[in-house]
């Protein structure tokens, strides 16, 4: 390689502050679920003391690493280690909520540890839930590398700054994208290849609404694409797939896309070629 080039390189090395790495933000997430869901653990405990050592030392842990952004950050990283390990309960009681509307809501799930183990539905909620304390803290970064690594594990995009209430279910899921400003109701439904984005994606809209608002009960089918901040899908509503929306829609609405399919059916022809490519 050019010696210049790495000269270079190691400049821009040298006079970059150092970044805490994203794999123990990532595996401190991972910690986490794994205290709070006992199927997701890789870990046995002997005495409740064992436990409760455990739990600390993952509240030290991420300390650990506010301390290497220290100087980017609202507050101590002593108070925001604290305030976030103080969140975990709501955090768990609604991933509670979101494995029960998954449970409820999908006939091939069989129990709700199937859910907490294999769905990656709930697993990127779980790491969204997660990130949304830290964005909610302004931690900086933190939040936004739990989301790619959610995203890389289960293929489903949702900012951490995104708003989702309770019992929130994401069937299949693969292809899902919630952007920043998206706001999520209770008991909504969402099926694989759903969008929830923006019209623009201009730099100047940073600070704007530019995401739907979804109310309560609402189901999106299946390649579905909602877009605008001022779009709002009413509540109960079912979007069916394939739809494109850039328009509200009142509560309790049926909104449809129809492809025009022709089913032709002709004789069996004789002396068919069968081609072996």
């Amino acid at each position: 390689m050019d010696q210049d080039f790495l000269q270079q390189l190691y400049q821009d090395h040298t006079h970059t502050r150092h970044l805490v790495p994203a794999s123990a933000m990532c595996h401190v997430a991972e910690a986490v679920l794994q205290l709070l869901f006992p199927p997701l653990s890789e870990k046995r405990y002997s005495s409740f003391a064992e436990f409760e050592t455990h739990a600390r030392s993952l509240q030290q842990k991420l300390e650990q690493i506010l301390q290497g952004m220290a100087d980017t950050l609202p507050e101590p990283p002593s108070r925001l280690a604290e305030a976030a390990v103080e969140a975990l309960p709501q955090v768990h009681r609604m991933l509670l909520g979101d494995a029960e509307a998954i449970n409820t809501g999908d006939p091939a799930a069989q129990s709700l540890e199937e859910v907490i183990r294999t769905y990656p539905g709930f697993k990127a909620v779980a790491f969204y839930r997660l990130a949304h304390v830290l964005h909610q803290l302004r931690i900086p970064l933190m939040p936004r590398v739990i989301a790619a690594y959610a995203h890389a594990r289960t293929g489903i995009d949702i900012h951490p700054a995104a708003t989702i209430g309770a019992y929130f279910c994401i069937d299949h899921g693969t292809g899902v994208v919630i952007g920043e400003t998206t706001v999520i109701g209770n008991y909504v439904k969402v099926y694989q290849g759903v969008t929830l984005g923006a019209i623009s994606v201009e730099k100047t809209m940073a600070n704007i609404k530019r995401h739907p608002t979804i109310e309560d009960g609402v189901i999106i089918y299946a390649g579905a694409t909602i877009l605008g901040g001022s779009t709002v899908i009413g509540t109960r509503s079912i979007i069916g797939g394939n739809v494109w929306l850039t328009e509200s829609v009142p509560p309790y609405s049926r909104v449809y896309h129809y492809p025009q399919i022709k089913v032709r059916q002709a004789p069996e022809p004789e002396n068919v070629l069968n081609f072996s490519i």
